[in-house]
C-alpha cells in the first residue's frame, strides 16, 4: 500500500464505522464548551459531563461565573482533578471575556490562546467544534494512533498535528479527529489492546508495532 492508498483506507473505514459523530463533551454554546474542554485536560470525559451540570447550574455565562469565587468554583470541579489551576482559570477567563470580549467566546486561535488555561488543543477543540472551522486537535488517542498508522514518528503532540493535517484533506479535520478518538477508545486504546480487532492497525499499521505486539503476545 502506498501512503495514499492508507490514509484513503483510514478515512473509508472510520466513516464507515462512525458515520455520525456526536461530540463527547455535553455543552450548549461556545462558552460552556470551552469551560468543559477545559475541564478535560488529564480527566475524562465522562467524568466531565458528570461534574459540568453542577457548575452550569449556577453558572453557564461568563457574567454568572465571575459572581463566584475561586474556592466556589473550585470546590464544584474538584473531582475532575487540577481544580486549583483550573478554577482560577475559569475565573480569569470569564472576567476577560466581559472585559475584552463583550461576554463572547472569541473565534480565533490567537485570542483563545490568550485566554488563562487555554493551550493551543483546547483552542483547537473550540475552533472546530463549537465554530466549525477547521483544526485538528491532538489527544493522547490521536497521538497514539499516528504514531501505530505509521503516520507520525510519535515524539511531540506538535508534529504529530502537523503531520496530520497534512495527510489528511482539510475539509475532513473537523470529523476525523473525532472518529480517530472514537476508534482509538473502542480498538486501539493503550491498555488492554487486541490487534486482531483493530482493522487499521493490523491493515496498515507500523511494522515495529506490529511485531511488538506479537512478541508481547507470545510472552504472555
Amino acid at each position: 500500500m502506498t501512503k495514499q492508498e492508507r490514509i484513503n483506507f483510514i478515512i473509508r473505514t472510520l466513516k464507515e464505522l462512525y458515520p455520525k459523530i456526536p461530540i463527547p463533551l455535553n455543552h450548549k454554546d461556545p462558552y460552556t464548551l470551552l469551560i468543559a474542554v477545559l475541564l478535560s485536560a488529564q480527566s475524562t470525559d465522562a467524568r466531565v459531563n458528570i461534574i459540568t451540570p453542577l457548575l452550569f447550574k449556577k453558572a453557564d455565562n461568563p457574567y454568572d461565573m465571575v459572581k463566584l469565587s475561586v474556592d466556589q468554583i473550585r470546590d464544584i470541579i474538584k473531582p475532575v482533578g487540577l481544580s486549583p489551576m483550573k478554577s482560577k482559570g475559569i475565573h480569569g477567563l470569564s472576567k476577560i471575556l466581559i472585559e475584552e470580549h463583550n461576554g463572547q467566546v472569541p473565534k480565533s486561535f490567537e485570542a483563545l490562546e490568550a485566554l488563562p488555561a487555554v493551550g493551543h488543543k483546547t483552542a483547537s477543540v473550540v475552533m472546530s467544534q463549537a465554530f466549525g472551522i477547521p483544526a485538528f486537535p491532538v489527544d493522547t488517542h490521536i497521538h497514539r494512533l499516528m504514531y501505530r498508522w505509521n503516520l507520525s514518528n510519535g515524539k511531540s503532540v506538535t508534529q504529530t498535528e502537523k503531520d496530520a493535517k497534512r495527510l489528511f484533506p482539510r475539509e475532513l479535520w473537523n470529523e476525523l479527529h473525532l472518529q480517530i478518538i472514537y476508534y482509538g477508545r473502542e480498538y486501539s486504546p493503550a491498555r488492554g489492546w487486541n490487534l486482531d480487532q483493530d482493522i487499521i492497525t493490523k491493515t496498515v499499521g507500523r511494522k515495529s508495532v506490529i511485531n511488538a505486539y506479537y512478541k508481547s503476545q507470545k510472552k504472555s
